[in-house]
């Protein structure tokens, strides 16, 4: 009997295992059963749809189907226990011109009544407003539309969004002034208004802001002052106010900000002194004051700011003496720019010749004598010593240069041969124009030319020779040999710089034809080919070129029909003038077909 009550026990156990026990475990494992979308939201998404005219993207057309909650509809997600959309992000990307939706935002939107994030940026052509509806988005934590082509006004019932924590509309058209309601964003984190054509005042009610740590309103129409509440978000560590119309002095409670790392308020009309205060930024990393009104002299306690390493305060009316910064002072500088001020330098200070920069820019300093001798060459990417009275020291002056990338030694006294110079062989920008330069071209533009070259100015000098051979593979983006003496004839090899959008060859002695293959370069944008010695005519060829914008043929010994078509045809008369017998729009018609 124990045996058989033991087996009784086993065969029951069993079953147990083999019926219960697997519905069990199942029901133990299995996630929330997944609710069918809501039919209200669906309607609501198929709403923006029907909006939206054409779709580059292809996301939409995986809207089929009755579940938008299955997982099937790109870019959105519900709750899988109630089937409510709680999240729409469609986000094109941001330098394929090619992809891209275009039509209008669906005031359906707004009836998603348990959405938590929109996002539908980087789409490019979605106009129109944004739906007055989408101040019923109580549930809203993110809004963001960016990069699109929305127009009108921001709709103030936005303030009425008690969750949001990101209001971002960067990158569209949209005007009139920031709406005082904004101010009613009590957990409001971040708020990116930037590239729009917005104009007016800050408003004050921003000062509710108390949780705010990024804030960008650059590249807008913005005016009046910076207003002092600025001072009062100890959150805050991004302001980008730059591009604007503000006026007024920097607020001294701006500079109380002690976790502020990025601060950019360039572009405006800025007036007054920096003050000594700036100190007290103490987590500051990038400084950017530059194209203001500011004056007086630059505070020596700027020394004091342990992770500045970017400067920028050029373009402005600040004066001397300039501060002495002492061996410890500015340690993580990496980046400084001090042009076009009323700084009479002389010689570049030995703190900067001695510091590892990447950029030095000391345009307009009142810089004299020799080119100066940096400490560390070899980690400068950019430098920039153009407008000053620099004469020479060209000598060995790129030796361990390795890393340079854009050099501008324009409008100096410099006066050396091209023979005696080695550029680095990454190098992308050289700008030397306005100097007293001598030599062949050919020094700089040969068969070991750096295929990183994409511009070279060297106008305004006295280098003479012909025009090189160009060959294939060069990446020149611009092209300036204007003002010196070259002669010889301009090579139909032109046509292996197939990324030129600038070239100009004007006051020179170039003579022949102009090649017919100078039409294959679609991508130029402006050319200047006055003031030489051009015979023959203006090849029909050149109709091939679309996208220019600029051209001057004037004073050569051109002849003949000018090529009847966009843009050549609605060129000013004196785009022509002072040739021989250039004839036919903009010009007279021409008398006979020979």
């Amino acid at each position: 009997m124990q045996i058989l009550g033991w087996v009784s026990k086993l065969l029951l156990l069993s079953f147990f295992l083999a019926v219960v026990s697997p519905l069990s475990l199942a029901q133990t494992i299995t996630p929330l059963q997944t609710s069918v979308c809501s039919e209200a939201d669906r309607v609501a998404l198929l709403g923006f749809k029907a909006r939206i005219l054409k779709d580059a993207t292809d996301i939409l057309s995986s809207w089929i189907g009755k579940d938008c909650c299955g997982g099937d509809w790109e870019g959105v997600q519900c709750n899988p226990a109630t089937g409510r959309v709680t999240d729409l992000v469609l986000q094109g990307p941001a330098r394929d011109s090619g992809i891209y939706m275009r039509g209008t935002l669906s005031p359906s939107l707004g009836s998603l009544a348990f959405l938590e994030v929109m996002v539908i940026s980087g789409m490019k052509h979605i106009a129109g407003p944004i739906p007055e509806s989408f101040s019923s988005l109580t549930h809203l934590t993110q809004l963001v539309l960016e990069d699109n082509s929305l127009e009108g006004n921001i709709p103030p019932g936005l303030g009425r969004l008690p969750l949001l924590n990101i209001l971002s509309l960067n990158g569209n058209h949209l005007r009139g002034q920031i709406p005082p309601s904004l101010g009613n964003f009590k957990k409001l984190q971040q708020l990116s208004l930037a590239r729009n054509l917005l104009s007016g005042p800050i408003p004050i009610t921003f000062q509710n802001f108390l949780s705010l740590q990024s804030l960008d309103l650059s590249f807008n129409l913005l005016s009046g002052l910076i207003p002092d509440i600025l001072g009062h978000f100890q959150n805050l560590t991004f302001i980008d106010l730059s591009n604007n119309q503000l006026s007024g002095l920097l607020p001294p409670s701006l500079f109380s900000l002690v976790k502020l790392q990025d601060l950019s308020l360039d572009h405006n009309q800025l007036t007054g002194r920096i003050p000594n205060q700036i100190a007290g930024l103490k987590s500051l990393t990038h400084l950017s004051l530059s194209s203001n009104r500011l004056t007086g002299q630059i505070p020596s306690s700027i020394s004091s700011l342990q992770n500045l390493w970017y400067l920028n305060l050029s373009r402005n009316g600040l004066s001397d003496p300039f501060p002495v910064i002492e061996g410890r002072g500015l340690p993580s500088l990496l980046s400084i720019d001090l042009s076009y001020n009323h700084l009479s330098l002389g010689t570049v200070p030995a703190w900067i010749k001695d510091r590892q920069l990447s950029d030095v820019h000391l345009a307009g300093c009142k810089l004299e004598g020799n080119l100066p001798k940096f400490t560390r060459p070899d980690s400068l990417s950019s430098l920039d010593l153009s407008d000053n009275f620099l004469v020479d020291g060209i000598a060995g002056f790129f030796t361990n240069m390795s890393n340079l990338q854009k050099l501008k030694l324009s409008n100096n006294q410099l006066k050396f041969d091209l023979f005696d110079i080695k550029l680095p062989d990454g190098i992308s920008s050289i700008e030397l124009q306005s100097n007293q330069l001598s030599g062949f071209l050919s020094r700089i533009l040969n068969n070991r030319t750096s295929s990183f070259l994409e511009v070279l100015d060297v106008s305004g000098n006295q280098i003479s020779g012909t025009m090189p051979e160009f060959i294939e593979g060069l990446s020149l983006k611009v092209l300036n040999i204007g003002s010196n003496k070259i002669t010889g004839q301009f090579p139909g090899s032109i046509s292996n710089l197939k990324e030129l959008e600038r070239m100009d060859i004007s006051r020179n002695q170039i003579t022949g034809t102009i090649p017919t293959t100078l039409g294959l370069l679609s991508n130029l944008q402006w050319l200047d080919l006055s003031i030489n010695r051009l015979t023959g005519k203006i090849p029909a060829s050149l109709l091939g070129i679309t996208n220019l914008r600029h051209a001057s043929f004037r004073a050569n010994r051109l002849c003949g029909e000018i090529p009847q078509g966009r843009p050549y045809n609605i060129f000013p008369a004196g785009a022509y003038a002072h040739n021989l017998c250039l004839c036919g729009k903009p010009l007279p018609l021409c008398r006979t077909k020979k």
